[in-house]
């Protein structure tokens, strides 16, 4: 499994890259071997606010649908509106093109308190 050492991750395997106070979030490697072939992706809408922890969108597969969660809390600045005619992106680049949105965090130091790279391979090695 791919886990990028400069990413944060959460136990619910999202990813997060943090710049500032903008977190731009995605599911993991990890995550997306286990659903199989993304075939719908629902984002948030840009300008909700999401807590951490709560769900903000589903990913449908082939083999079910899941939640996706905030691992962070804040306002939705960004949706990649190129998973609408692109789903794959999620099984095809999980930590590039894949990517569903970005928040602006209202408490950037809580990316902090997410997994580290190590500690997400042990969650999911375990």
């Amino acid at each position: 499994m791919n886990v990028p050492e400069h990413l944060r991750y959460s136990s619910d395997h999202e990813w997060v890259s943090v710049d500032g106070d903008v977190a731009r979030i995605g599911i993991t490697d990890y995550a997306q071997d286990a659903l199989g072939d993304v075939v719908f992706v629902q984002a948030p809408d840009v300008g909700a606010e999401v807590a951490a922890g709560e769900s903000f969108g589903e990913v449908e597969s082939t083999k079910s649908v899941s939640d996706v969660y905030a691992p962070v809390a804040g306002t939705v600045l960004e949706v990649n509106d190129g998973l609408a005619d692109s789903p794959q992106a999620l099984n095809d680049d999980p930590y590039g093109e894949g990517w569903i949105c970005t928040i602006r965090m209202s408490d950037p130091a809580a990316a902090e308190a997410l997994l580290d790279a190590a500690a997400y391979r042990a969650l999911i090695e375990g």
